[in-house]
């Protein structure tokens, strides 16, 4: 064997960290699924959102069409359709069945979409044991993607659900209640406010690690002085907002959010009801129940977010603000792993930024473009990100749903202004 194909220890304990993360997430997906009924997993709520056993095998088909139909000589797909059935969006692939339409796939069943898993699990451990180096070297970054791809339909995967579950009159639980208290008394501390300097900086992503494209290249941004809330805003700061007509002062909106107002009748977050006399209730993952004013409001749009910063006297952050502010914190807190599944309230009243990562995302000024020298990967991976660079706007920070692990301070979300059925939430800025 030549002497350049040798792997170094290093090299070893990369290869074995990647094939466990692809176990682990493999695993974690048929976990999420498993408190479903069949029955559960095929209902599409609404366009945007996807069936559950969907996201379970469009992310199995991720690494059948791009490693396995790549990589593995004489493998045999699963199932011919399924290439039209699961392919989201790669135009370069081929066609593929709609996605307003996703909820009409009776066929094929939740227990054909395990085995369809099982199928193409087995294939990959092959052919991830017995890979020599080139071969290994250059499936490894599709392998990496495909991890994190998968931890992103995961988090989809419950959002999706609750929207499926708060249309149902029953208002069944994705798992039940709690039976322990909340960790924190955060909500009726002051919100607080960390200043930082400006000054040429520089963002984005570098050095070794997984990042998606679109978190670089990394590069110099100007940024005046500003400060950041020490926490999100929380649903009793929320309440008193709607308390003063907020969702009917049209000074207040965005010209675009004010007909969103208007044309949906928009008068609090998504998957709040009234509840007797002028109580109010949220539905979740955990089923309905009462709002907790001490809890970071979620499941609000950008244009919500951008009227409560406007009545509040102050703003939406930048993202560049947003991640200067982050880059040195470790990027943990309250997501999926925590078992929570709800934004709660800070563990510490505390000074400090608290609950940069977990519990909501977080709503910036930024619309979601490219960096400076950005370029979209060859071929039909570069899909990915790229062409929905346009007409969105970027979150930061994960989620209570996110995957534990699985965001950064460069990492970039984004959803168009007026989709509210993401855990998004609001942290508010300031001029220094």
């Amino acid at each position: 064997m030549d002497s350049l194909t040798l792997a170094t220890p290093r090299e070893d304990a990369a290869r074995d960290a990647l094939s466990q993360a692809f176990a682990r997430v493999r695993r974690n997906s048929l976990a999420l699924a498993e408190p479903l009924s069949a029955e559960d997993q095929t209902v599409q709520s609404m366009p945007d959102a996807s069936p559950a056993k969907w996201h379970l095998a469009h992310t199995t088909w991720f690494f059948e069409t791009f490693i396995l139909g790549r990589h593995a000589p004489g493998y045999r797909v699963f199932s011919q359709p399924y290439g039209y059935l699961f392919n989201s969006y790669y135009e370069a692939v081929g066609p593929r069945h709609p996605r307003p339409e996703r909820g009409l796939l009776t066929r094929p069943g939740a227990d054909e979409v395990v085995a369809y898993r099982a199928h193409v699990d087995a294939a990959m451990e092959e052919l991830m044991g017995g890979a020599d180096e080139p071969l290994w070297r250059e499936m490894a970054p599709l392998l990496a993607l495909g991890v994190s791809h998968e931890e992103q339909h995961q988090e989809l995967l419950l959002t999706d659900i609750l929207s499926v579950f708060a249309r149902n009159p029953l208002r069944p639980a994705y798992r039940p209640a709690e039976a322990t208290a909340d960790p924190g008394p955060d909500g009726g501390q002051e919100q607080g406010w960390v200043a930082f300097s400006g000054g040429l900086r520089e963002i984005g992503h570098a050095g070794t690690g997984f990042a998606f494209d679109n978190e670089g290249p990394r590069h110099k941004v100007h940024l005046e002085a500003f400060a950041l809330a020490g926490r999100p805003v929380s649903n009793g700061e929320w309440l008193a907002f709607m308390a003063d007509d907020g969702y009917r002062r049209p000074e207040l909106w965005l010209s675009d959010g004010w007909a969103a107002v208007q044309a949906e009748g928009l008068s609090a977050p998504l998957y709040w009801e009234r509840t007797c006399g002028d109580g109010w209730a949220q539905m979740g993952l955990r089923g309905l129940r009462p709002i907790d004013e001490a809890a970071p409001v979620c499941h609000v749009s950008y244009y919500e977010a951008d009227a409560y910063a406007r009545w509040a006297g102050k703003r939406l952050p930048s993202e560049a603000e947003w991640e200067l502010a982050a880059s040195g914190l470790e990027p943990c807190g309250n997501t999926a792993g925590s078992g929570r599944l709800r934004p709660c309230a800070a563990e510490t009243a505390a000074g400090g930024l608290r609950q940069m990562f977990g519990d909501v995302w977080e709503w910036t000024a930024s619309a979601y473009a490219p960096y400076p020298r950005f370029r979209p990967a060859a071929g039909a991976v570069g899909e990915y990100n790229g062409k929905f660079m346009c007409n969105q706007m970027v979150l930061r920070g994960g989620s209570c749903a996110t995957p534990d692990g699985h965001v950064r301070a460069t990492y970039r979300n984004f959803f168009y202004p007026h989709q509210r059925w993401q855990f998004s939430g609001v942290r508010l800025a300031e001029d220094a």
